[in-house]
Parts: C-alpha cells; sequence; structure tokens
C-alpha cells in the first residue's frame, strides 16, 4: 500500500459531445476525478480545540481547520469528517455517543482516501502518561524520574499487549470496509523532546520528560507495526514536529502545553500543528 492518491480510480467527469442551437461542440477536457476523502481517527485528526468548531462537529470538538478539512480545501477533495475528540479503536465499531454511528460506517468501496490517528485513547495510554506524571512529580518541583518508576512499564506494556491488537483490527477493519481506498495512518505530533530539561507547560519532572517522550515512541512504534502488518500507509507526522513541543514559545509550538495553553484544548495540536499534520499528509499522498 502507498503512493499517491489514485486520481484515476472513479471519473465523474462529463466526456459527451454537446450538441446547442445546432452547433456540435468538441468535447471539453476531462475534469480531475472526484476523490471520495474520509478522515477518522480521535482528537488530533478532529483538531479539537483549533477554532473554529465545523458544523455539526459540536460534540466532537471537530474543527474546520483540521488536517482533513485543510487537504480537502486544497486538493478538491469530497471530504466525510467523522473524527471526534476522545475516540479510540473501539468507536471504529460502536457508537462513540448516542446519535452518532461508528465511524466505519462512513466507508464503502467507493471510498479513495482514508487517513486517521488513533490508539492514544486506548488504555488511556496519554491521560495515564501526563496525568500520572504530573501528579507524582509535583508539578516539576520533585527530583528524579517518580513517574518512570512507578507507571511508565506498565504503560509501555499496556501499549504493547493491548493497544497493538487494536489498532491492528481497526487498521484491518478500515481495509476491508474501504477495499479500494488508499489508507494512511498518523502517529502523533511530538508532545515533548527527547531530553532531561525543564519544561514548564508540561509540568513534569526534568527526568521525566524524556518517559513521556519514550511512552509517545513506544505508542508509534505500535500504530506503525499495526500499519506494516494490515497493509496502510504509516505516516510519520511526529519527526517533524521535534523542535516544535509543547515546551516551546507560542508561534513555534504544534502542540499547546498544559499550563498556559492558547486554545481550550491542551496537550493537542494548534492550528499551526494541523496545518504541519496536512503538509505531512499532502506529501505522502502525493499531493
Amino acid at each position: 500500500m502507498g503512493g499517491p492518491v489514485r486520481l484515476g480510480l472513479v471519473s465523474r467527469s462529463v466526456g459527451a459531445v454537446a450538441v446547442v442551437a445546432g452547433i456540435t461542440l468538441a468535447p471539453p477536457v476531462d475534469a480531475a476525478p472526484l476523490v471520495d476523502y474520509v478522515a477518522m481517527g480521535d482528537s488530533f485528526s478532529a483538531g479539537s480545540g483549533v477554532e473554529p468548531v465545523a458544523p455539526g462537529g459540536q460534540d466532537c470538538l471537530r474543527s474546520s481547520r483540521n488536517y482533513a478539512h485543510i487537504l480537502a480545501a486544497k486538493n478538491d477533495f469530497r471530504l466525510t469528517d467523522v473524527s471526534c475528540g476522545a475516540a479510540d479503536t473501539n468507536d471504529f465499531f460502536h457508537p462513540q455517543k448516542a446519535g452518532m454511528k461508528p465511524q466505519l460506517a462512513a466507508l464503502d468501496a467507493n471510498t479513495d482516501l482514508v487517513t486517521f490517528s488513533i490508539g492514544g485513547n486506548d488504555g488511556n495510554v496519554f491521560a495515564t502518561t501526563i496525568g500520572k506524571c504530573v501528579v507524582v512529580g509535583a508539578f516539576g518541583v520533585a527530583p528524579g524520574t517518580p513517574c518512570d518508576d512507578l507507571f511508565a512499564a506498565g504503560v509501555a506494556r499496556e501499549i504493547r499487549m493491548q493497544t497493538y491488537p487494536k489498532l491492528v483490527r481497526a487498521m484491518r477493519a478500515v481495509r476491508q470496509k474501504a477495499p479500494n481506498a488508499q489508507v494512511y495512518a498518523l502517529n502523533y505530533l511530538r508532545l515533548v523532546p527527547n531530553r532531561a530539561v525543564a519544561c514548564p507547560g508540561v509540568p513534569v519532572t526534568r527526568g521525566d520528560v524524556k518517559t513521556a517522550y519514550r511512552i509517545q515512541t513506544e505508542l508509534s512504534d505500535a500504530i506503525e507495526r499495526a500499519a506494516h502488518k494490515t497493509g496502510v500507509t504509516f505516516v510519520d507526522v511526529a519527526v517533524g514536529s521535534v523542535g516544535h513541543e509543547a515546551c516551546k514559545p507560542r508561534g513555534v509550538r504544534y502542540v499547546e502545553p498544559l499550563v498556559g495553553a492558547a486554545q481550550l484544548v491542551p496537550l493537542h495540536p494548534n492550528a499551526l500543528g494541523e496545518r504541519q499534520m496536512a503538509k505531512v499528509v499532502g506529501a505522502a499522498i502525493g499531493r
């Protein structure tokens, strides 16, 4: 799997000869085929926190400026966006909230392109990592690596033993529901750097900054392995976000910090981050 979106999959342009007032017109040049694009996934895909919220996206905090909307507008894709804040792999198969359909319901044999980020909410990986690290780190004033000492091994085991097989199941289901689509799975923008440094916006100990980085790397590895196993194309949005973590100042960071966030939802991509994700995904699909 991989490569550019196959724009020749479905041609919906008009190629017939038109006759108007007795004058025969030459057939018009075929317009580019319309690409049916379905965006799935969690809050990083939904752009939760980035204003404005898309029409009908209030329950999911789905932004009209998330990377999928940016890609669709730039390339004139026909977008169906079912990404939703707090989604996990289970929400691909079952309604996340009353009145909603499973995310997989948006797919069919006519779908040309699918993108998603998923997995960070399975087992509360992100919430556990950041929440517990902040608590045991006494908001950055405790010494050492208390989060690493107490929780890191358990979170890593959760990712390997629980999250990974859930990712495989979800990605296989996407391939089955959209057999003709190009499917792309994203990892996550970096939250913190791979260094034992002070990060006031993410108040864990210096040593546990590296702990958070390592756990995020573990999740990224699980996403990549699941993608390779299921024939889905892995898109590494993390690598280009190095130097743009939540510790950086506004205008540089791609992810808002936990303390001092400039948007409603902290530790999530801001508008700059969503644009960066659109750029990376666009390059992956050849656009």
